[in-house]
């Protein structure tokens, strides 16, 4: 069997997701429990003590869970339909939020009030390699000096683009997100290993001023791992906070099982109106606070980190020691029922 650094893994000869991988330990681990581990990092100038983002859907990240994620040193970020949104312009919810989503088309009087409170300005486009993104970037990046998120794109070519236009970070993934339908709508779209690897590479090689956020098909404390371990320096999660009780939404209760609403901001019941759709609508089991999440979340990766005989977060981003799966070894890992 063959171990592939992330550099060989960036050269092979086929698209990867996370399912396609393992990280493999090659270290007599030094650590004696995954307590010992520290999962903190910094994101911009934010301690966090998990690398956790909320993604900007209506879905997930409203109000409520922005203010609960801060309460557990992860970032929630606001998604732009919410119907708080003027509260937080207002300055309502100072120092309990800390990043808020703008569109393309969002005017002065929404941005200048975030702005001037600071808060991380995330430009919710489904392609920033698109000129109309990269203007919006540079005239809020030079008008108003805050950081700025930009997403989403899925190759490193691009990279310099955004720098040049002022972009602090860049969500990584198209067509990756479990209710997504822009790579089966449109053709486009790799793995989320290949996109986060070429990416990381790039940065890394051209020595770019960025900030790398993995953005979709993360289902498991051990994917957030393997995402770190390629060279995030942050995850957002939509469908893993999907369905707890900060997300916006009632609980409903059918065939004697809870359940929320969990949807794709392309989808039809976002939009409302009948124009191209790439995201879709289901219902997810009621998973209770997110804080249960979280903790797992964390449980998975200290673990993780602990087989790897890494102590902190950047000794996982050296990793150098991945396995391509076969479908057979992928399938024999799953628990049995």
């Amino acid at each position: 069997m063959k171990l592939y650094t992330q550099e060989g893994l960036n050269d092979y000869q086929l698209s990867l997701t996370y399912d396609d991988i393992s990280l493999v330990p090659t270290q007599i681990s030094k650590i004696k429990s995954r307590n010992e581990t520290k999962t903190s990092s910094k994101f911009f100038d934010i301690e966090l003590g998990l690398p956790v983002l909320s993604s900007p859907m209506d879905s997930v990240t409203g109000i409520d869970m922005a203010i609960e994620l801060d309460k557990l040193n992860c970032l929630g970020i606001i998604n732009r339909f919410d119907s708080s949104l003027q509260q937080v312009i207002k300055g309502d919810f100072e120092n309990k939020i800390k990043a808020v989503s703008i569109a393309l088309n969002s005017s002065d009087d929404v941005i200048a009030p975030l702005a001037e409170k600071n808060y991380i300005i995330c430009i919710d486009t489904a392609n920033a390699s698109n000129s109309s993104v990269l203007k919006k970037c540079e005239e809020v990046k030079l008008k108003y000096g805050v950081k700025i998120i930009v997403g989403n794109i899925a190759h490193g070519s691009v990279l310099q683009s955004l720098v040049d236009a002022g972009a602090d970070a860049v969500r990584i993934g198209i067509g990756g997100g479990s209710v997504c339908t822009t790579s089966i709508q449109t053709g486009i779209g790799i793995g989320q290993v290949s996109s986060l690897l070429n990416v990381y590479l790039e940065r890394n090689n051209k020595k770019l001023n960025i900030e790398l956020i993995a953005d979709g098909g993360i289902k498991s404390p051990g994917d957030v791992a393997k995402a770190i371990a390629l060279g995030a320096d942050a995850v957002m999660l939509g469908r893993m906070l999907a369905g707890t009780k900060e997300t916006p939404g009632e609980v409903i209760k059918y065939k004697d099982q809870l359940w929320k609403k969990y949807r794709g901001s392309a989808s039809f019941a976002v939009k409302m109106k009948n124009e191209f759709i790439e995201g879709e609508e289901t219902m997810i089991p009621y998973k209770g606070p997110v804080q249960n999440v979280i903790d797992g979340i964390s449980d998975g990766l200290r673990s993780s980190m602990s087989y790897m005989n890494c102590l902190t977060l950047e000794s996982l981003r050296n990793t150098s020691s991945f396995a391509v799966l076969s479908n057979s070894s992928y399938l024999e890992r799953l628990p049995k029922k």
